[in-house]
C-alpha cells in the first residue's frame, strides 16, 4: 500500500532540519513531511500514501484541493491578493458574509465579520459581547479549547500543553464543569456550578458572555446535551448574557448540518467559525445578531489581513462544493458508517480496549482505556494506536483532557471505498492483525 518511490530517509532528514530550525513549542503529531494531497489522501516526501482521517484538524471537510475551491482561488489570484478590506473593500468578503448570514442558526437580521484565525474569531466575539453588554466577565467550560492567545488560553479548559509556562492569564474568566455522563458530571451539576459561581465569585450582572462548544473539540468530542443548551439559553435570557457558540471545529457540515447548534433546539447570539470555512485557507469569522455585531465602533474590529480576498474566494468555493456534492447528507451517512464500525470493533473485545464511543454526524471519537469494559483513560495506548495506524498508512489524531481519545475527522468528500479502507486499517491496528 505504501509504495516507496523516493530515497529512504527523506522524512527523517526533514524532521531533523525541522528540529534545528523550528521552535520546539510547535508540536508534531506525525513524523512525516507532506508532499501533496488530494481529497482524502496524502503523500509524503518518500512517496508513501496515507488516508487522511485528521483533515488538518477539521480544516478540509471539503477534502484537500477541492476543484471548486481551487477554481475560485485561481480566479482571485489572477485578480489581486490584497488591498486590506478596511482600505478598499472587495466583493468576495461581502458575498461570503451574505452566504454565512443565510446559513447561520440564528433568526432575524444577522451580520458577519472575517479575520484570519480561530483565536481571533473568539477574541472578537468577546469584544462584541462586551461592547453590547457593557460588561466584562466570561463563563467557559472545563475541557474547552478556544485558542492560543492569552485571552483564549485563559478561556481554554485544558492545562497541558496549552497553558504550561504561559501565565498569568487575563482575569474575569470563569470555568464550570462540562457534562460528561460516564465521568459522573450531569447537566444539573453544571447548572449548579454556575449558580454557585454567581453566589461566590461573580455577579450575573457582570457577565458579558457564556461561551461553549456544542461539541467539544480538543476536549474530547463530548456532545453538549440539548437540555444543557436549553437551560443555558434561558439563563442568558434571564440575565442579559450573550450566548456564544464556538463552532470552529464543529461547524461547516461536520455534524451533518451547517452548524452543530442546529441539533440543539435553541439559538446562540453569536457563532465563531474558522477551520473548514475556507477549505484549507486561513480564514475565520463571527456571525451573529445584527444589533450585537454593530455594537463596536467603526475601526474597533478588523485587521490588516482580516478576510483575505483569496481565502474569502476559497470559502465561496466551499459553499459551491457543499451544494454540488451534497456534503451535509454525506456527513450524516459517513458518521453512521463510522459509528457502526467502531461499535462492532468494540463488541469483539479484542486487542486494544475501547471505552466510550461518541459523536454527532461525522464528528466521531472513541476513548482508549486500560481494560475491556473499563473507563480508565490510557493516553499511552491512544498514542500507540495513532503510531500503529500511521505505519499502516492511516493518519488519525488524539485529543481529550486525558489525551486518551481518538478523533476521526475524515473529509466529507471521502469515497465509500476510501472510508472502508481507512476503517479496515484502524480495526487491524486495534485488534492486532
Amino acid at each position: 500500500m505504501n509504495v516507496q518511490t523516493s530515497p529512504k530517509g527523506l522524512n527523517e532528514a526533514w524532521v531533523e532540519r525541522r528540529a534545528k530550525a523550528v521552535s520546539r513549542g510547535v508540536g508534531m503529531a506525525a513524523p512525516i513531511i507532506a508532499a501533496r494531497a488530494e481529497d482524502s489522501e496524502m503523500w509524503d516526501v518518500e512517496g508513501r500514501r496515507f488516508i487522511d482521517f485528521g483533515g488538518g484538524i477539521a480544516v478540509v471537510n471539503t477534502g484537500h484541493r477541492h476543484p471548486l475551491v481551487m477554481k475560485r482561488v485561481q480566479e482571485q489570484l489572477n485578480a489581486f491578493t490584497h488591498t486590506c478590506f478596511m482600505v478598499a473593500p472587495y466583493a468576495p468578503f461581502i458575498e461570503l458574509a451574505e452566504k454565512l448570514n443565510a446559513v447561520a442558526p440564528i433568526s432575524g437580521d444577522k451580520k458577519s465579520l472575517f479575520v484570519t484565525t480561530g483565536a481571533e474569531a473568539v477574541e472578537n466575539a468577546i469584544k462584541i459581547a462586551r461592547a453590547h453588554t457593557g460588561r466584562s466577565d466570561i463563563i467557559c467550560f472545563q475541557g474547552a479549547f478556544h485558542g492560543r492567545t492569552l485571552l483564549t488560553m485563559a478561556m481554554t479548559g485544558k492545562v497541558t500543553p496549552y497553558k504550561n509556562k504561559f501565565g498569568p492569564f487575563p482575569g474575569g474568566v470563569w470555568h464550570v464543569p462540562f457534562p460528561v455522563a460516564h465521568h459522573g458530571i450531569s447537566v444539573d451539576d453544571t447548572m449548579h456550578a454556575i449558580e454557585w459561581l454567581f453566589k461566590s465569585d461573580v455577579e450575573a450582572s457582570r457577565v458579558a458572555a457564556i461561551v461553549i462548544e456544542p461539541v467539544q473539540g480538543e476536549g474530547g468530542f463530548y456532545v453538549a446535551p440539548k437540555e444543557l443548551m436549553q437551560r443555558l439559553r434561558k439563563l442568558c435570557d434571564e440575565h442579559g448574557i450573550v450566548f456564544i457558540a464556538d463552532e470552529i471545529q464543529s461547524g461547516f457540515g461536520r455534524t451533518g448540518k451547517w452548524f452543530a447548534m442546529e441539533h440543539m433546539g435553541v439559538e446562540p447570539d453569536l457563532v465563531t467559525v474558522a477551520k473548514s470555512l475556507a477549505g484549507g485557507f486561513p480564514l475565520a469569522g463571527v456571525v451573529g445578531r445584527a444589533k450585537m455585531m454593530d455594537a463596536p465602533d467603526p475601526g474597533g474590529l478588523g485587521g490588516t489581513y482580516a478576510g483575505n480576498p483569496v481565502a474569502c474566494a476559497a470559502a465561496l468555493g466551499v459553499f459551491d462544493a457543499f451544494e454540488q456534492d451534497k456534503l451535509l447528507e454525506k456527513a450524516e451517512a459517513q458518521g453512521k458508517v463510522i459509528m457502526e464500525r467502531l461499535q462492532a470493533i468494540k463488541a469483539k473485545g479484542r486487542g486494544m480496549p475501547i471505552g466510550d464511543i461518541r459523536g454527532l454526524g461525522a464528528m466521531v471519537a472513541f476513548e482508549v482505556v486500560t481494560e475491556h469494559g473499563g473507563s480508565k483513560p490510557d493516553a499511552a495506548g491512544a498514542k500507540a494506536l495513532a503510531a500503529k495506524c500511521l505505519e499502516r498508512g492511516l493518519l488519525i489524531l488524539t485529543c481529550g483532557v486525558y489525551s486518551d481519545t481518538i478523533r476521526l475527522l475524515t473529509p466529507l468528500t471521502a469515497s465509500k471505498e476510501i472510508l472502508k479502507e481507512g476503517l479496515d486499517i484502524l480495526e487491524a491496528a486495534i485488534v492486532g492483525n
